[in-house]
C-alpha cells in the first residue's frame, strides 16, 4: 500500500560479490584496480557486496569501503560474516548484511551449434571450447569472445569487443568492457543473469519477456539496449 507518496516493496537484484581472501588491504586494492581495469565501463559506480566468508579475522570494513569507493564502486553490503563482531563491524561501517540465496538447481543443457569457421579464425578473437562453469570468468582483451557451450548461472563472460555464446547463455555477458558501444551479445538461448554493452546493463527480470529463451542478438541503440531475435 503507498502512503504518503512512498510504497515499500520486496525485489530482487543481481549484484556484483567482490570474495576478500588477505587481511592486507593494499593487496586488496592492487587485486581490485586489475579487476576493474577488465571492465572500466561495466564496474563504474557498479555496486558491490563484499563476501568475507574465507577471512580468519574481521576486517576493517572502512578501509574496504574507502579502497572500492576510490575505485568507483559503491560497497552496499557483506556476506560471510560468521559471528556477531563481524556483522556489528559491518554495520558500524554503514555496510548491510546479506544474505545470499540458494544455489540453482543443475539442469541438463542443449547440444550447442557450431560456430562459423570464419567465426573462429578471425584475428584476435578468443575462443573458449565448454561450457563457461559457475564461478569462472572468461576474458577476452582487445577482442571478441566466442564460447563454445553454456554460461552457467553464477558464470561471467567478457570481452572488449563482442561476445557469441554457441548454447544458453544463463550467467553475465559483458561485452564492449572498455566503452566499444558497437559491441554485440550474440546467444542461442537467452536466460542471462545480466547482459551489458559498453557499460549499459540490464538484469534478468528485465529481459524475461518475448525474448526469454530465444536466440537473439543484443546491441546499443543511443543510450538503450536492444534484444532483436536471431
Amino acid at each position: 500500500m503507498a502512503e504518503h507518496g512512498i510504497e515499500l516493496k520486496g525485489s530482487s537484484f543481481t549484484l556484483s560479490v567482490v570474495h576478500i581472501t588477505d587481511q592486507d588491504i593494499t593487496e586488496v586494492k592492487r587485486l581490485l584496480a586489475e579487476k576493474v581495469a577488465m571492465a572500466p565501463a561495466f564496474f563504474r559506480a557498479a555496486p558491490l557486496v563484499i563476501n568475507i566468508e574465507k577471512l580468519l579475522r574481521t576486517p576493517d570494513f572502512s578501509a574496504i569501503a574507502d579502497v572500492l569507493r576510490e575505485l568507483d564502486l559503491v560497497p552496499v553490503g557483506v556476506t560471510g560474516a560468521k559471528t556477531d563482531e563481524a556483522r556489528d563491524a559491518a554495520r558500524a561501517a554503514g555496510l548491510a548484511i546479506v544474505s545470499t540465496g540458494k544455489a540453482a538447481v543443475t539442469q541438463s543443457l542443449p547440444e550447442p551449434k557450431e560456430a562459423p569457421a570464419e567465426l573462429l579464425n578471425l584475428p584476435g578473437t578468443k575462443v573458449h571450447r565448454g561450457p563457461v562453469r559457475s564461478g569462472q570468468q572468461v576474458y577476452a582483451p582487445n577482442g571478441s569472445l566466442v564460447v563454445l557451450g553454456a554460461v552457467s548461472n553464477g558464470a561471467e563472460v567478457i570481452a572488449d569487443d563482442s561476445i557469441h555464446v554457441y548454447g544458453p547463455l544463463r550467467g553475465r555477458a559483458v561485452a564492449g568492457a572498455k566503452g566499444n558501444e558497437s559491441a554485440r551479445i550474440y546467444c542461442q538461448q537467452l536466460m542471462a543473469e545480466l547482459i551489458s554493452v559498453a557499460g549499459h546493463y540490464q538484469l534478468s527480470a528485465g529481459l524475461q519477456g518475448d525474448n526469454w529463451e530465444q536466440a537473439v542478438t543484443i546491441s546499443l541503440a543511443g543510450e538503450q539496449l536492444t534484444i532483436d531475435r536471431l
